[in-house]
């Protein structure tokens, strides 16, 4: 557990020090921090992850790499600045729980979220997802989609 640390990166001594209990590192957490960027070193040192806690940083997306993450259950990603749903994420299909909650994404792949099937939950309240975007999804997905609820439009 790393979070309300300040930290902008990772800290490189970490993965020294932990190179010979990585393999049995299953939840991280690094939420509430300054985080800029995810490295693909972080995702492939940490290899065996189940969970990943990444809420409150600068993320705006993520390395390929994630998707090597064959055992990644859950990972929250929400209060960062995402303009578009990490399409990386849609590769791994272990994962169960994605929040996206308040960042930035207007647009979502929804025919490559619609194939992931162990997806059980998409979190995507306060984001500015279009009415399209709404339409669509609600049939193809089978999944619980959580949205925040469409804003009136305001009468001239």
């Amino acid at each position: 557990d790393l979070a309300n640390c300040k930290l902008m990166t990772f800290p490189v001594g970490i993965y020294k020090a932990m190179r010979s209990v990585t393999e049995g590192i299953h939840h991280i957490s690094l939420a509430n921090n300054e985080l800029k960027s995810l490295t693909s070193r972080f995702v492939t040192t940490f290899s065996q992850l189940r969970e990943l806690n990444l809420a409150g940083n600068y993320l705006h997306r993520l390395p390929e790499e994630v998707t090597s993450l064959l055992h990644l259950r859950a990972i929250n990603l929400s209060r960062n600045r995402f303009r578009r749903f990490p399409e990386p994420l849609a590769a791994v299909t272990a994962l169960e729980t994605i929040d996206l909650e308040e960042n930035e994404i207007a647009e979502v792949p929804v025919e490559k979220l619609a194939s992931m099937a162990s997806l059980r939950s998409l979190n995507l309240r306060a984001n500015p997802v279009g009415p399209e975007v709404r339409l669509l999804v609600r049939p193809l997905v089978p999944f619980d989609l959580l949205l925040s609820p469409e804003e009136p439009i305001p009468k001239a």
